[in-house]
Order: structure tokens, then sequence, then C-alpha cells
């Protein structure tokens, strides 16, 4: 029995899996409010009965595929930024966490989709606010190390300051980046802006 009860959670897992899979391809090319629950069945291969035993509604699916991308990009941040040696050095860190950030233009329309919902329902709002604090705590507790060996420019204050100021030259860059469709200019854009929030302009990136 617990063997199977092993093989039947693994495969829930799978399906789970394969159903976020689906939602975010369909989200990304129709627009989460035109996509139904059928839809996504379809793109994933699985019945309606399937989809219910993982998900109670669309939107819970939604904000599963949310929290499972938003905790790629905090993972990717704070191992770029871990990565540091003893005298960190913040071109050298921008340079990493730049070239490694998700700016995936699919995962980015499908986050606007979510930003304009939670604009309007302070629920998703709050969903939304503890991920970008998450953000900016994994970037603040790097940045005040830094601090310790290379002063941040006096204008952002302290660490949380710069944390901030951070994560909104990311939002900035990725609206450009769903216009343009530049990843590449993106992320050089985000590297130049990042370098000369920190260090008053005084690093080159990579």
């Amino acid at each position: 029995m617990t063997a199977r009860a092993g093989r039947t959670t693994r495969r829930r897992a799978r399906t789970r899996a394969e159903l976020l899979d689906a939602a975010f391809t369909v989200f990304a090319a129709k627009g989460f409010g035109r996509v139904s629950i059928e839809e996504v069945c379809e793109a994933a291969g699985y019945s309606r009965g399937a989809f219910y035993s993982n998900f109670t509604t669309l939107d819970e699916l939604f904000f599963a595929l949310y929290r499972q991308r938003a905790d790629l990009i905090a993972e990717q941040v704070t191992a770029a930024l871990a990565a540091d040696g003893p005298e960190p050095d913040v071109a050298a860190a921008v340079h990493r966490v730049t070239e490694v950030l998700l700016l995936d233009r699919d995962w980015l329309l499908v986050k606007t989709d979510f930003l304009v919902r939670a604009a309007r329902a302070p629920e998703l709002a709050r969903t939304l606010l503890e991920h970008r604090a998450r953000l900016r705590r994994a970037i603040a507790v790097r940045l005040a190390r830094a601090h310790r060996h290379s002063p941040l420019p006096a204008v952002l204050g302290d660490a949380e300051g710069a944390a901030h100021a951070v994560v909104a030259a990311y939002d900035g860059i990725t609206v450009q980046l769903l216009l343009d469709r530049d990843t590449e200019r993106a992320r050089a854009r985000l590297a130049g802006l990042l370098t000369a929030l920190l260090s008053d302009g005084g690093g080159t990136p990579e």
C-alpha cells in the first residue's frame, strides 16, 4: 500500500506540473481573462476531473503558477548574490544577477495579467507584496554585506532602500522588454542601471 500511495503521489505531482506548464503556455498566448479550464485541460492532455483533483478554480492554478515562477526568480537572485567573495564587487554581482535573472517575455505577459488583477483585489495584492518583500530581503542582505566594504550611494539610504531601487529598476526594464522584445538589450540596460544605482556609476558592467 505504501508503494501504491507513492506512485499515486508521484502521478498527481506530474499531472499538476503538466497542468501548470500547459496553463503557462495558454495564459501567455491568450491572456488570463480569455482562457477557460477546458483550454488548459486540452493543452495538457487531461480531463476536467484531473484539473479539479489539483485545483478548485482557474484562479488557484494561476496563483500556483505565479508562485512557482516567483520562487524561481527569488532563488536566482539569492544564488547570484551569494556568490560574492570576502569583498563583494558591485559590478560583478550585478553582472551575475542580470545574467541569470528570468527575463522571459511570456512570463512577463503572465505576470502583467496578475499585476492588473492584484491592483483591483486586496487579497491578491497581498500575495504579490509578499513575493516582492521576499526578493527585497534577499537583495538587502547582500547589499548590507557589500556596504561594509563599499558604501551605497547616500541618496538610496540603507540597504533596504537600495533593494527597493533594484526591484524598481527591474520593473521598469521589463515593461520596456514587453514592448521592444529585445532581451539582450534589456539585460545590458538593467546591468548598467543597477551598477549606476548601487555605485554612483563608478563601476562598469561587463
